[in-house]
């Protein structure tokens, strides 16, 4: 019912698996064991999976191809973003018209780590940490935006992201993550 009379954010959300045994050990290999050049992988499996393919192909050359930005701390520890990895991945394996771009969508701020809380806590854990770049905000008006992540537990960093889109005056945001929890 909520849905009905607030839009969500998102117009779709597609994922590749199920984040369960192996793709979890997998992902979090990906993730926190040093693995970037396993991105092409996860692409591959991304485009495979249904409407993947055709949501990066309906994107123009002005539509954009937005990476989950990590808060600076966690970039530093972490020594690479997976989603902008993924990110990249996709607009090249796609051969989408669209861009990526790694320094639209901005992080604003380092929070706790989602999994440690409920989705309640989760909304507000990241509630004001998405911004699109004040400068650069007319490059995401009117445009079509695939926002990309690794895992989708609860929707909220997604659904915050998006919204910081929309905010920007996004005409349409699909959200892409490998795999997302049951």
């Amino acid at each position: 019912m909520a849905c009905i009379r607030q839009h969500p954010p998102l117009d779709a959300t597609l994922v590749a698996v199920p984040y369960a045994y192996p793709w979890s050990a997998l992902v979090s290999n990906f993730k926190f064991g040093q693995r970037p050049g396993w991105s092409a992988f996860f692409a591959e499996l991304l485009l495979a999976s249904p409407g993947v393919r055709a949501a990066l192909a309906d994107l123009q050359a002005k539509d954009l191809i937005l990476p989950m930005p990590l808060s600076a701390q966690r970039l530093q520890s972490r020594g690479f973003n997976q989603a902008w990895e993924l990110a990249s991945a996709l607009a090249r394996q796609s051969a989408s018209r669209a861009h990526a771009d790694a320094r639209l969508l901005l992080r604003l701020k380092h929070t706790r780590p989602q999994t440690e809380l409920s989705r309640q806590a989760r909304l507000a854990n990241v509630k004001g940490a998405f911004q699109v770049d004040p400068l650069r905000v007319a490059l995401v008006q009117g445009r079509r935006v695939v926002l990309v992540d690794d895992v989708m537990t609860s929707g909220a960093s997604l659904f915050t992201a998006a919204q910081a889109l929309r905010a920007a005056g996004a005409a349409h945001v699909t959200g892409v993550a490998i795999a997302r929890t049951e």
